[in-house]
């Protein structure tokens, strides 16, 4: 294990009362620096050392789940484990400290709202995100693949993140949302700005309205002329019989910007790092491309990367502790798909596992709309890659580098082929 220098790290805030100290592991799942070397080395680690339930001081203090059944079971639970993070006196309190032309605070709906509200604010692009309508993007999906692909395949190395990785799915997802193109680079800025780390929730008041100001031109258009996108087809839905507002488009405008912007990266960049670390599996997928599903799946178990949050609705217990009203919690994802005891040797890569359920795409009412477009996009990826390059290996000059918090992330991945 790191030695870890307390400086490096956020700062530690005192344990709370009900808090024993068996409770407690000191780690920043933001700054960890296991974490940004090796991620899913350390979530293995992190396994073995801690509880399945733990408390960290770090990030103003939360609880950290990382134990399968654990996730399984809180995920499913919104009467103790809310997604409204914000408590409304915190809300009220925001609000009275913003300038007064501050306009609306956006909130990620649906994603921070519990049954029943949920479902009646995910009713809308339910539609847009089936796996029909997904399928009818596959060729375009490959088309964009092969395009990126093209523009390295002379030079015999890349930067799979950048050159691949990143303007893959987020072109496909502005298209889909209806936003510039153009503006990609813009767009991730915001992005990844939005995923630092907070001082504090007012962070993130400040960021999300940043975020609706930069889709605020393409809103406002899209209502008096709409398109064929997800923008438009919002503005057309009603909301409990209502119609759209524009601060009900703010708010489901966050969500998708920063699901649709970032998370698929992730997942491709895990995955080619996997098949650049093992020739002998790209081989056995060239010469059976129709393992590349299975394949697809394994990799999302065995690198799983999303960090979901939750607050305590009213005091509780979980992996034998008690968790009292407005503790806030981490959905550790990473560390559920890699638990031994639900997964056997969770580190072995194996297609043939059996009761592979894995929840990389989270459990219960929030599992990811999204993740009929992450399958298609990982699989058509992984297919055009190896259709399309000769055997390619992990550049050992240039380490991957990673960043972590509610996304494990890839930011570097050089990759070198003959």
């Amino acid at each position: 294990m790191d030695t870890i220098a307390p400086d490096m790290l956020s700062p530690a805030v005192p344990r709370p009362d009900h808090v024993p100290v068996e409770a407690v592991y000191d780690f920043d799942m933001h700054l960890d620096p296991g974490l940004l070397r090796d991620p899913h080395e350390r979530v293995r680690e992190l396994l073995r050392v801690a509880p399945p339930v733990f408390w960290t001081p770090r990030n103003r203090g939360h609880w950290m789940v990382t134990g399968h059944l654990e996730n399984y079971t809180l995920s499913r639970d919104p009467v103790n484990f809310t997604s409204e993070v914000m408590t409304a006196a915190q809300s009220a309190m925001f609000l009275q400290h913003l300038p007064p032309d501050f306009g609306h605070v956006p909130i990620a709906f649906p994603i921070q709202l519990d049954p029943p509200a949920h479902g009646i604010y995910r009713a809308p692009l339910q539609a847009a995100f089936s796996p029909k309508a997904i399928l009818a993007r596959k060729e375009k999906i490959r088309a964009l693949a092969n395009e990126l692909i093209d523009a390295v395949i002379d030079q015999g190395h890349c930067d799979f993140v950048p050159a691949i990785a990143e303007p893959l799915p987020v072109k496909v997802f502005l298209e889909m949302l209806g936003l510039p193109v153009e503006r990609l680079t813009e767009f991730r800025q915001l992005v990844t700005e939005h995923m630092a780390p907070a001082k504090s929730p007012m962070d993130f008041v400040f960021r999300s309205r940043k975020v609706a100001d930069a889709m605020g031109e393409t809103i406002d258009a899209r209502r008096l002329e709409p398109k064929d996108d997800l923008i438009s087809l919002l503005w057309q839905s009603e909301i409990d019989g209502k119609p759209m507002t524009k601060e009900m488009m703010e708010n489901f405008g966050v969500l998708l910007f920063i699901a649709g912007l970032d998370t698929v990266i992730n997942g491709m960049g895990f995955g080619i790092r996997h098949l650049a670390k093992n020739p002998g599996f790209q081989n056995e997928l060239r010469a059976n491309p129709k393992l590349i599903v299975e394949a697809a799946e394994e990799i999302l178990r065995r690198y799983t990367f999303t960090v979901p949050v939750r607050r305590v609705a009213q005091d509780t217990e979980l992996g034998g502790f008690a968790l009292k009203q407005n503790d806030i919690v981490m959905i550790f994802l990473p560390g559920a798909d890699l638990d031994a005891r639900e997964f056997p040797n969770p580190e072995v890569f194996d297609m043939k596992r059996e009761n592979n359920v894995h929840i990389a795409f989270g459990a219960g009412p929030h599992r990811c709309l999204g993740s009929h477009l992450a399958r298609i996009e990982l699989q058509v990826i992984y297919e055009q890659m190896l259709a399309r390059l000769p055997e390619f290996r992990l550049d050992e000059t240039k380490p991957a580098k990673f960043h972590a918090g509610n996304i494990i992330a890839i930011d570097s991945l050089t990759i070198r082929w003959d």
